[in-house]
């Protein structure tokens, strides 16, 4: 069976290396103001000075590729790919742009967005995470299917798209490019949030190397298990003195500043035994 890969679908569209020529019956001159952004636009980060450079290569040389837009009636056009080509025409204060009109559902609309921008690796891994989901819960998408779809391996769509479980303030340092993928990789293997949120922030303060973060959190594991071994040695002294006196087992069990003394017995005639020592 073929494997089917969306990347062919835009390519359908705008083949890949060979931009429409601007003489084309397909594209048309249209109104920049007629035309609305993409709802389902993956991207979120646009730099200022990035889309600047392209809008001064705008007022010397034109636009060299067109958008793709549909249209949504009313004499309006929704657009499906470009988006930084529309947004740097605005600011090089052009009226018209040249786009191509095709039909396109929400689905593919959102499809293509998402793979122009991968296969441009314009998407930071939170943006990428984040249309791994809607296109999971919007169009029902399983990882299997956005892994045929975008020509990547399903374990790679599964380790973006479990950025979005850290908390919003590492998710927005991931973002930001402080820290990286494989940080976050190592943030998630810590199990409390507090605990993930200080890893982060020694991670972004000390400057520290995916592997200096893999030891660090490592070593605070390695105390926890240390510290509950010196907790339970402790006791176990104890416990072994009132099991000689008592004649059965006892287990000590700290709780913050307290705790539990369990005193076991097998028999009636032990309880009794117990009784009669405690109660004497």
């Amino acid at each position: 069976m073929e494997k089917k890969a969306l990347g062919r679908g835009l390519e359908a569209l705008l083949p890949a290396g060979v931009p429409k020529p601007l003489g084309s019956r397909e594209v048309q001159e249209l109104p920049v103001e007629q035309i609305l952004p993409n709802p389902f636009q993956p991207r979120q980060q646009f730099p200022e000075s990035e889309l600047a450079q392209l809008a001064e290569s705008v007022k010397q040389n034109g636009l060299l590729q067109p958008v793709l837009v549909r249209q949504k009636g009313d004499g309006r056009f929704e657009l499906i790919v470009g988006e930084r080509r529309l947004r740097a025409a605005k600011m090089a204060g052009l009226s018209t742009i040249p786009a191509i009109v095709r039909n396109s559902s929400d689905e593919q609309t959102m499809e293509l967005a998402l793979v122009e921008n991968l296969q441009r690796k314009d998407l930071n891994p939170m943006e990428a995470a984040r249309a791994y989901h809607r296109l999971t819960a919007d169009f029902g998408f399983t990882q299997d299917t956005i892994a045929r779809r975008i020509g990547k391996d399903r374990s790679s769509i599964a380790n973006i798209a479990r950025l979005l479980n850290l908390p919003r303030k590492i998710q927005d340092l991931v973002e930001s490019g402080a820290l990286t993928t494989g940080h976050a990789k190592v943030i998630l293997g810590v199990d409390r949030v507090e605990k993930q949120l200080r890893l982060a922030r020694q991670i972004v303060e000390s400057q520290l190397s995916v592997r200096q973060a893999e030891k660090l959190a490592a070593e605070g594991l390695q105390k926890r298990k240390t510290k509950k071994i010196q907790r339970d040695t402790s006791f176990s002294d104890l416990e072994q003195r009132l099991q000689k006196r008592l004649g059965t087992r006892v287990s000590l069990h700290k709780s913050g500043k307290g705790g539990r003394l369990v005193i076991h017995y097998d028999r009636p005639s032990d309880l009794d035994h117990l009784l009669e020592l405690l109660l004497d």
